[in-house]
């Protein structure tokens, strides 16, 4: 068993929970960790035995691309996606953060994280 991460993916993006924040977008912030057995793509050095981190960025890309309002929403649409493009993964953790939330105060992100 191993992980495979993908940390600091960033996009701009037309997310939030105000009409105002989904017209005017934001910059995010995403890192996916992919537990799974790699096993045998490390003995056969082949990449169709393991999961692919491109695969996980265009997963990722086509998720960020779909207005949402919660950034659990898009944690769990990534979760949701990668699980069905990857079913024998042991686990998955998404964290979504968003840049200068709109919250009356300096805050440098916001941030949640998923796993399942």
């Amino acid at each position: 068993m191993g992980t495979i991460a993908l940390e600091g993916l960033e996009f701009f993006a037309y997310h939030g929970f105000s009409d105002e924040e989904q017209k005017i977008g934001n910059k995010y912030s995403v890192d996916i960790t992919v537990a799974t057995d790699f096993t045998e793509a490390a003995r056969q050095d082949r990449l169709s035995m393991t999961v692919n981190y491109e695969e996980l960025y265009r997963i990722t890309l086509a998720v960020m691309q779909r207005p949402a309002r919660l950034l659990e929403h898009i944690a769990h649409s990534i979760c949701e996606e990668i699980r069905n493009r990857y079913p024998a993964i042991e686990s998955v953790e998404v964290s979504v953060s968003k840049f200068n939330p709109p919250i009356g105060g300096v805050c440098h992100r916001s941030k949640i994280t998923l796993r399942g």
